[in-house]
């Protein structure tokens, strides 16, 4: 914050704003990713989401044999996660020899279906093409036997919004934390460093060099 508001000659509540929309950013992701997994609930013909747990999947049809994992971007996973991910669906496949798995990104580098290949973790061919990286335009339509499925609802979704916002504007919340720290010192920037490191030495009467 001191680096932005010195080097960038930004204000001290520009920089503020800045940081919560990228904290609220942080926490969207993860309900977006929600969003697109509950919304399987509602297709029906055997689509489940299963509560967490470490043998479930985002989402599974065991009437197709078909089990996904959803994430919202392609390079979302570390290395550690995607051997995770893959050895879970691995065991999977070689146990269910009708079993289909699917890593399903929503924003990936580009419209696809293919094998999801780990150098570390070969699979004979036939199981290799049952473990899978798809795009989320290709898995909605295997969900529904649509192909432009996902198209549909990305046409619809703002529209969607604002009929929910109109019913209930309260869903929205105040941006407050500006607020709340001008009540604490008149200078936001000098009451941050007191709360993050308010028991550090020296801290307790800080002040900015002249």
């Amino acid at each position: 914050m001191t680096f932005d508001t010195h080097v960038y000659g930004k204000s001290v509540e520009d920089v503020i704003d800045s940081e919560v929309m990228r904290q609220l950013n942080k926490s969207n992701e993860n309900l977006i990713g929600n969003f697109h997994q509950n919304m399987f609930k509602f297709v029906g013909g055997g689509w489940e989401v299963p509560q967490t747990g470490l043998d479930g999947f985002d989402v599974e049809n065991h009437e197709r044999h078909i089990f996904a994992e959803i994430k919202n971007k392609h390079n979302t996973m570390n290395s550690s996660a995607a051997k995770s991910v893959h050895s879970h669906m691995r065991g999977l496949i070689q146990g269910d020899t009708r079993a289909c798995c699917y890593l399903v990104e929503i924003v990936a580098k580009t419209s696809q279906d293919i094998p999801w290949k780990l150098a570390s973790s070969p699979l004979r061919e036939d199981r290799q093409e049952r473990l899978r990286r798809i795009s989320i335009d290709r898995f909605y339509e295997i969900v529904t036997g649509d192909p432009t499925a996902f198209r549909d609802l990305c046409s619809v979704l703002g529209r969607v919004i604002d009929d929910i916002l109109e019913e209930d504007p309260n869903v929205v919340g105040e941006n407050s934390v500006l607020k709340e720290l001008k009540l604490e010192d008149g200078d936001v920037l000098r009451t941050i460093f007191k709360m993050s490191f308010g028991s550090y030495r020296g801290f307790d009467d800080f002040s900015f060099s002249k």
